[in-house]
């Protein structure tokens, strides 16, 4: 018997163009002798096509698992994935408490110095409390201003002096009610992909060259000139500890299935930061997560057979779970 998968994607956040790209890719890769689709597209304004999923046990009955391929917010922030654990249904990626982990950047961050990794310093701000001058006098220019909950790099500036840090304020808060603004590192940006659920192993990481000042939107999904390097070309140790690195994130914020961490390389300094996690990375078919797997002997199609294995997986080991006395 085949396996239903309702590919979920489209959504009400600024990537929603992203996300219809990424799901085009990933049902063409579902081998149709193995599997039987179903799309559930959901619009800019929330509505969902041609049903919605119901957050009921049993009432989806055409559903095995879910393959969300929503990118941002009412995606990757834990928002459906609430809605598949009510729903009782297997899905790939992250749970609820790590997806919406990994997508507000202060409290992936916080959680990633706890465990002692190492992040770039910044600073909180919040909607109403927009104070460029306080935040002048805490960290040096040049400033990554970026909203909290948000991906595919909307919303983010990078500001040279105090002007142009107001400006970044307050385009980031009308993305977010919640802004963080990092110390910017004079470096290279480097990309790892993480699989798997309890043991997750780390890819053979790429780096990106960009053609703007810094990995923007337009450079990241229209300019088409951004230029990628895979493998990365470091040295073998580095290698080794930025997939080490991608791997204490991975299980820092407690991700499942998939992910894809960001780092940053102080050129002044050698060191390593982590900068991010998306636990949706792009599936599109200049995206690197896929790439990455490809490189480390993983083909796209078998990454998504892959994908799908380890959330059955984990909803089998979920079933083991008592809710009620």
């Amino acid at each position: 018997m085949k396996t239903r998968v309702a590919v979920v994607y489209g959504g009400r956040s600024g990537e929603h163009e992203v996300s219809l790209v990424s799901a085009e890719s990933v049902i063409a890769a579902l081998d149709p002798e193995r599997y039987d689709v179903v799309r559930y597209l959901i619009g800019k304004d929330g509505r969902w096509s041609p049903a919605p999923i119901l957050p009921e046990p049993g009432a989806n009955p055409g559903i095995d698992v879910v393959f969300p391929v929503l990118h941002g917010t009412f995606g990757e922030d834990g928002t459906v994935q609430g809605l598949f654990e009510l729903a009782g249904l297997a899905y790939v990626g992250a749970n609820v408490l790590a997806s919406a982990l990994s997508m507000d950047k202060d409290a992936m961050k916080r959680i990633c110095r706890d465990c002692g990794l190492p992040v770039v310093e910044y600073t909180i701000l919040t909607r109403d409390r927009i104070n460029a001058g306080a935040v002048a006098c805490a960290l040096p220019f040049p400033l990554f201003v970026k909203p909290a909950n948000l991906g595919s790099s909307v919303g983010i500036s990078k500001a040279h002096d105090a002007p142009e840090l107001a400006a970044a304020l307050r385009l980031a808060a009308e993305f977010d009610r919640k802004v963080i603004v990092e110390r910017g590192i004079e470096g290279r940006e480097f990309e790892c992909a993480v699989l798997g659920n309890d043991r997750p192993e780390a890819s053979m990481p790429c780096e990106i060259l960009p053609s703007r000042e810094f990995y923007d939107y337009e450079d990241k999904y229209e300019l088409n000139l951004a230029r990628t390097v895979l493998p990365a070309d470091l040295p073998e140790t580095e290698i080794s500890e930025m997939r080490r690195l991608a791997v204490a994130c991975f299980q820092a914020v407690g991700c499942e299935g998939m992910g894809r961490v960001d780092f940053l390389r102080e050129t002044a300094t050698g060191k390593l930061y982590v900068n991010e996690i998306n636990t949706i990375p792009g599936f599109t078919p200049i995206s690197m997560y896929p790439k990455m797997w490809a490189h480390s002997g993983i083909p796209y199609s078998r990454l998504i057979d892959r994908l799908i294995e380890l959330a059955l997986e984990r909803h089998r080991a979920a079933k083991a779970t008592r809710f009620t006395r």
